[in-house]
């Protein structure tokens, strides 16, 4: 199960398909993805969301935020499409066959 505020690495580990961390930080970068489309200051964010002080210290906690608002912004464009093919042919437990 998703936890609803993990924990956050300083780099998002990338790659083309979804990842664990991917898994782990769902919920993380719909967070990120909201407050970015409400024009959220990322300073807040970085300290509400991602558990980093950015007046202590700033580049290393503006790196954190940018690494994980492209990777959540990767997950729009592009890893969603993982997540419904997953989904497509992961068998039903109701009904014993696809969803």
């Amino acid at each position: 199960m998703t936890e609803l505020d993990p924990d956050v690495a300083d780099d998002v580990p990338w790659s083309n398909s979804i990842t664990p961390y991917d898994e782990q930080h769902f919920v993380t970068y719909l967070r990120l993805l909201d407050a970015d489309d409400e024009g959220a200051d990322w300073r807040e964010v970085a300290r509400i969301v991602l558990h980093r002080n950015p007046a202590a210290e700033p580049d290393r906690t503006r790196r954190c935020w940018e690494a994980h608002l492209k990777r959540a912004k990767w997950m729009t464009e592009s890893g969603y499409r993982q997540l419904l093919l997953d989904a497509r042919d992961t068998p039903c437990p109701k009904h014993g066959g696809p969803h």
